[in-house]
């Protein structure tokens, strides 16, 4: 079984692409949504506490996701403590997922920082999705109901969306009226192969 990493900039369309592998039966892993479980964990919540202190809790066991998010972008090095935290139990629970997919001829594992924390080097192959900036900004204002400049600031935590192009075995070209579904059936031949 294949591993193959699916990775893209902020507001790029990664989810509506998944959805098209999913159309295919390609079981998809998404860090993000995984990573959300984490905050109703203990030991977690113990870590999360110990790196950002109560401010960031609205009780006891109830994070204030959008509090966490401005501190670490605001901090690289509680950014680099976050990641310390939730990366390697992402880890973990892929390496589940892989287990439980064993008959899949290969796994999606999503994440938008593929590249930016050395995901890509346990990948058999990396797809791009890929949207320029000033639509990525128009899609997450109208998303998160945030300004540019909040937005701008999360995007250059992130690698540019071109290197990101250059460096993935295949790119889906994420425009409003391009032919998704075809670039999908075309990548996952290829991966089947």
């Amino acid at each position: 079984m294949k591993r193959i990493g699916i990775t893209g900039g902020m507001g790029c369309g990664k989810s509506t692409v998944l959805n098209e592998f999913r159309a295919l039966g390609v079981p998809c892993f998404v860090s993000d949504i995984v990573a959300a479980r984490y905050y109703c964990e203990p030991d977690f919540l113990d870590g999360l506490r110990t790196l950002l202190g109560d401010s960031v809790f609205l009780d006891q066991y109830t994070v204030d996701k959008r509090a966490v998010a401005e501190r670490v972008f605001a901090d690289t090095a509680l950014l680099e403590g976050l990641n310390a935290l939730v990366h390697p139990r992402v880890l973990g629970d892929f390496d589940c997922f892989c287990r439980q997919h064993s008959a899949a001829p290969y796994v999606l594992f999503e994440s938008a920082i593929l590249y930016d924390y050395g995901f890509d080097r346990l990948m058999d192959g990396v797809i791009c999705v890929y949207l320029d900036l000033e639509e990525r900004l128009h899609r997450l204002r109208l998303r998160d109901g945030a300004d540019t400049e909040t937005l701008m600031s999360r995007i250059r935590r992130q690698m540019p969306s071109e290197e990101i192009m250059c460096r993935a075995d295949h790119v889906v070209l994420n425009y409003e009226g391009t032919p998704r579904r075809r670039q999908v059936q075309y990548i996952d031949q290829i991966i089947r192969k």
